[in-house]
């Protein structure tokens, strides 16, 4: 009696869970529902975040390796700083979108000097370049949370520090030929940066309904 009292609630439980199932699927359907021009965003930044944290692997590869190819890799790399500069302009201004622009190239030229340093074992000039790399990092955080309130500068600055962390990682990997841990540190920086440009496109998103 037990058995046959037990398959019945789980019947009955089975057939209430199939009736609500509609419901709940419009209901998150709706929840996740977002404009075209919000996806077109989020798939914007997505792209150029990806570009960054790929060039950046490109160059480091290159560079460690003194293959022929790492000044072409780092003018596309700095590109795309240009490229992420534009990206925000329609919502901050030509002027932020420079200051952006800037801010980020810097990054990038001192990711050069953490990378050379390194590679030289020079200890003195791989704690002054780290130093400005991370000064560099809270100084854009500064930035975007000065111009969008959705954008926390403390969130900012521990994603920005990750980053630099994982591509830390990617530079001494590859110099002490750990492939495991180079492409350990490259998968998890390539997730952590696709984050941070979903929280960028959220941020702005909500800031700007009305463009959305």
């Amino acid at each position: 009696m037990l058995k046959n009292t037990f398959k019945s609630i789980l019947i009955v439980a089975a057939m209430l869970l199939m009736a609500a199932s509609p419901s709940l699927a419009m209901e998150k359907a709706k929840m996740v529902k977002e404009s075209p021009k919000a996806v077109e965003l989020r798939e914007g930044m997505r792209k150029l975040w990806e570009d960054h944290i790929t060039w950046t692997r490109n160059y480091i590869v290159s560079a460690v390796a003194d293959l022929d190819d790492a000044g072409k890799v780092a003018e596309r790399l700095l590109k795309n700083q240009d490229d992420i500069g534009d990206a925000i302009k329609p919502y901050y201004g030509n002027e932020a979108g420079k200051k952006l622009a800037a801010l980020l190239k810097d990054h990038i030229l001192i990711a050069v000097e953490v990378v050379k340093a390194a590679k030289a074992g020079n200890s003195e000039d791989l704690t002054k370049a780290n130093k400005k790399w991370y000064d560099n990092a809270d100084d854009i955080a500064a930035f975007l949370s000065g111009a969008n309130p959705n954008w926390p500068k403390k969130d900012l600055k521990d994603m920005l520090h990750k980053h630099l962390e994982f591509t830390t990682q990617e530079v001494v990997s590859r110099l002490k030929k750990d492939w495991s841990s180079d492409i350990e540190a490259y998968d998890k920086g390539h997730m952590h940066m696709l984050m941070l440009a979903d929280i960028l496109e959220k941020g702005i998103v909500k800031q700007f309904p009305k463009k959305f």
